[in-house]
């Protein structure tokens, strides 16, 4: 196909306007590339503006500015034994070499601001692991920076927002969460910054004050306009044009239409994993075909995992995903990831036999593998059964189901997940569960919660499962008897927030074939490329972590920049 035949031509194509991509796209431009952004929804942020919007960076600059020191030989040897052993080594390296860089580069082109957090990593016993500061999270951004762009972000999930609407930070969702003293006041305001927000207000839901993963993409938004880098929405790739051994043009739908994009520099596909294809999830997910187990957005089809690979890309890990307990809402289209409710006192996960068999307060991708892996016939997993009484009920949230709140006041979709009685026994044949195993089951946590030790899987020991317990049941924060009429049950299920498996890169984040060697001008950044950390999930951010990273250095070397 010749070049004369393009409808437009650029430098480079970023597909995907999540936080790999747009950070792709803003450093080709700073290399001084004509930048193209395309989107297939019809708001632009992908899961990442859904997102917490943490980043894993290790070394960081920001830590040891406060006195927290790490080093490459620390992080290389707490991510490599967890990581997939089809993960190179030097893969591996680059993005902890790299990483701190990107992070730097950031905060000295973008408006985006990050702080490190002391927040441990998810495996903090293993070696190199440490109690805090190589999670960054992202600061406030003022949305009305954006103007009109402010109505085609993406909004927060569900369950990273206040109704589903308000945004908020973590200081503030910790005290809605635990409602200490003066939570009223930290609600008052919450709601007051919202409502106050006129004119917007009248013509728009969208909260302007943007947090977590909203705050990212705003500022990233806000860099690609200073660079006068345009974000084409409804726009999604069809098929990649080859010539010989270079990508040099892609095919693209444009709200209906087909057009051809000429690329002298590179292709960088950013556009997540295939989570909600259900014919790839079948081909690859054995036992989880179900889009609507993952909490992730649903544009997150694979198109451009599909297109790389019949262009000669290979692939590597599809087996493998960001796993999650997640909550299931009738009607809605996307699940709820539990991140916080296993880990407070006074709950267990059961499965269909009645009993335990997992730490509930372990990191969501260890519970969602440890739901998966222990489906079986007569003590099936999908779902399993959260179970908690009337004081849990009264002081916390579970998933979509609102403390203080009545019963009879939460929405209907919510109302029909819910199970009730007065007695363990009389839950359990609701559940389709023996009540003389569930009550054996709740009786002996009952008596390790007291004592402030589970005999069993150890919840609370971690030092990651304390931090979403709740500091004012002590011995231990994670455990707290059931005893208080009347009891509840909620149905979990094992699933996910996007596919971690796809194509393979190197350390520049070039696309490679099956036989190691870079297809020319294509690059795959985030859940489009298979994941640096395998099938592991080490810390709080390293979704984004590497997706950034390697989109900062995707965007340099495909204009030639050193990296």
């Amino acid at each position: 196909m010749a070049g004369t035949n393009w409808d437009e031509e650029v430098d480079v194509l970023v597909v995907g306007s999540g936080a790999g991509g747009l950070t792709a796209a803003v450093a080709a431009a700073d290399a001084h590339a004509r930048v193209l952004v395309i989107e297939k929804g019809d708001e632009y942020g992908g899961t990442s503006a859904t997102s917490g919007g943490g980043i894993w960076i290790p070394n960081s600059p920001l830590a040891q500015e406060h006195g927290h020191e790490d080093s490459e030989e620390e992080a290389f040897a707490y991510v490599r034994p967890q990581s997939a052993p089809n993960v190179p080594d030097e893969l591996i390296r680059a993005y902890i070499r790299k990483a701190p860089e990107m992070l730097t580069w950031l905060h000295e082109q973008t408006p985006v601001r990050f702080a490190a957090m002391p927040y441990p990593d998810y495996h903090v016993e293993y070696p190199g692991g440490k109690m805090g500061y190589r999670t960054h999270l992202p600061l406030p951004f003022d949305g009305k920076e954006l103007g009109e762009d402010i109505l085609t972000l993406r909004g927060p999930s569900p369950a990273a927002s206040l109704l589903g609407v308000i945004n908020w930070r973590f200081d503030e969702t910790y005290a809605l969460l635990l409602r200490p003293k003066g939570w009223t006041g930290t609600l008052g305001k919450m709601l007051w910054r919202y409502a106050s927000d006129m004119p917007h207000r009248f013509r728009s839901m969208k909260d302007r004050h943007l947090t977590l993963g909203n705050a990212l993409i705003g500022g990233l938004r806000l860099a690609l306009k200073r660079r006068n880098v345009p974000l084409r929405l409804k726009t999604g790739l069809v098929q990649l044009v080859r010539e010989d051994d270079r990508v040099v043009g892609a095919i693209v739908d444009q709200d209906g239409k087909r057009r051809r994009i000429g690329i002298t520099h590179g292709v960088i596909l950013a556009a997540g994993g295939f989570e909600r294809n259900p014919a790839l999830r079948k081909a690859h997910l054995p036992g989880s075909d179900d889009p609507t187990m993952s909490g992730s957005q649903i544009n997150n089809t694979g198109d451009s995992i599909m297109a790389a690979q019949a262009v000669g890309a290979a692939l590597r890990n599809m087996h493998s995903t960001w796993s999650a307990p997640v909550f299931r809402v009738p009607g809605e289209k996307r699940a709820r990831l539990s991140t916080i409710e296993r880990a407070l006192p006074g709950c267990i996960i059961v499965n269909q036999a009645g009993k335990r068999y997992m730490n509930e307060a372990a990191s969501y991708h260890v519970v969602g593998r440890q739901m998966l892996e222990n489906d079986k016939p007569g003590a099936g997993t999908q779902p399993s059964f959260v179970i908690f009484d009337a004081t849990f009920r009264h002081k916390y949230p579970m998933g979509p189901l609102l403390p203080l709140v009545p019963d009879a006041l939460q929405l209907p979709a919510v109302k029909r997940t819910m199970c009730k009685a007065d007695t363990i026994a009389a839950l359990a044949p609701k559940l389709s569960i023996d009540p003389e195993v569930l009550e054996a089951t709740i009786a002996r946590f009952n008596a390790d919660a007291v004592k402030g030790v589970d005999t069993e899987f150890d919840r609370g020991g971690p030092a990651y499962d304390k931090m979403y317990g709740d500091p004012r049941v002590q011995p231990n924060p994670t455990l707290a008897p059931l005893v208080k009429a009347p009891f509840y049950a909620m149905p979990i299920y094992g699933g996910d927030i996007g596919t971690n498996g796809g194509i393979v890169t190197d350390e520049n984040a070039r696309v490679l074939d099956e036989h190691d060697q870079p297809i020319a001008g294509l690059y795959a950044v985030g859940n489009n490329a298979a994941s640096v950390m395998g099938e592991s999930y080490p810390g709080a951010g390293v979704t984004l972590g590497p997706a950034m990273t390697f989109g900062y250095v995707a965007g340099r070397h495909a204009m030639g920049a050193n990296t």
